[in-house]
């Protein structure tokens, strides 16, 4: 096996890609700021420090939404651009591994090996993973024997939740509720409570500090410009109101759960009931999510301790163990 493999897991909000000969995981925002609409301005973490902050005549974007891909031209850019960086700019041949939704049209997936295969990266053979499968490995699960495994991945913009077993996928439903809805949940909340608009990124700050506002007794500290003045000020957010903000996709993402233990078949089932779902995912972490899941299911919850890279960890196994090679696939006519 060639060392020159590497592992991509392109989320909306963060690309992580699994580098074989460094045996490491480049994680960068999925973001890229284009000058007078052709010039690369900067791409990555570079891009999103800019976002929300650029003059008129730097467009700053996300190239992926709601799990796949809606510019393909940005995202081969970006593609290119970090594996050359990771190979420091000698680009090799090689194997790439493709993480894709499952619950997705067959154009919407072929479109990732397209990406791969013409972004100029000498891709040798290019080979997809479902997501859900790859979360499984990423979790130290071993999915490939006969037991039922239930993972609920909450991303940027979309949450996958998957029943596993025998390295395939039973059930998986894809819902349109992720990071980025909580985000304008909190500014929308800021918005009718406080007559006070937020960023996005204020927003998601606010998100990611709540539970450890919430340990430590504070409240929420954002900038932002008052409605009715105009002007900047400073407010201090109860931590409550931004908590109760959330309750309602939190609920939708709990129903949708129940909906997929409603259709599993029994011996599934049961597996699911003695070791309990597993939560990961860019967005698994807000403060209550977890609690709220096991409260509303009645199952134990097992949080994911890499949650933004559990993907990403699952297509390192598959490239490194020849034992879980067979949960790759080439799409028919795709590879030679």
């Amino acid at each position: 096996m060639s060392n020159n493999a590497f592992g991509i897991d392109l989320g909306t909000n963060n690309i992580k890609i699994y580098n074989r000969s460094g045996d490491s995981i480049l994680v960068e925002k999925n973001m890229i700021a284009i000058e007078n609409k052709d010039t690369l301005f900067a791409y990555g973490d570079s891009a999103f420090e800019m976002y929300e902050k650029a003059p008129g005549n730097i467009h700053i974007s996300y190239p992926l939404s709601n799990g796949v891909i809606a510019d393909i031209k940005n995202m081969e850019l970006l593609v290119r651009y970090f594996i050359n960086n990771l190979n420091r700019s000698n680009l090799k041949a090689a194997d790439y591994y493709v993480a894709v939704p499952t619950d997705v049209t067959g154009v919407e997936k072929r479109a990732f090996y397209d990406l791969v295969r013409d972004a100029g990266v000498k891709a040798r053979r290019v080979m997809m993973v479902e997501k859900a499968v790859a979360d499984g490995l990423g979790l130290d699960i071993d999915v490939k024997n006969s037991q039922g495994v239930l993972i609920v991945n909450v991303g940027f913009d979309t949450t996958e939740i998957s029943i596993l077993s025998l390295g395939g996928i039973v059930l998986s439903r894809l819902i349109k509720i992720g990071g980025r809805k909580f985000d304008e949940a909190i500014r929308a909340a800021v918005r009718r409570e406080f007559s006070l608009i937020i960023g996005g990124k204020t927003a998601e700050n606010v998100k990611i500090s709540l539970r450890d506002l919430a340990r430590e007794g504070k409240n929420a500290v954002v900038y932002g410009r008052d409605i009715v003045t105009g002007l900047p000020v400073e407010r201090e957010l109860p931590t409550q109101m931004i908590d109760e903000s959330l309750l309602e996709h939190f609920y939708t993402i709990i129903d949708n759960i129940k909906v997929i233990l409603e259709r599993t078949p029994p011996e599934l089932a049961a597996d699911i009931y003695r070791h309990g779902l597993y939560l990961t995912g860019g967005a698994s972490s807000v403060n209550h999510l977890a609690e709220l899941i096991q409260a509303g299911t009645g199952l134990k919850v097992n949080v994911s301790e890499n949650p933004i890279t559990s993907v990403a960890l699952g297509l390192s196994k598959i490239i490194k163990d020849d034992n879980y090679k067979s949960v790759a696939y080439a799409i028919e006519g795709m590879n030679k």
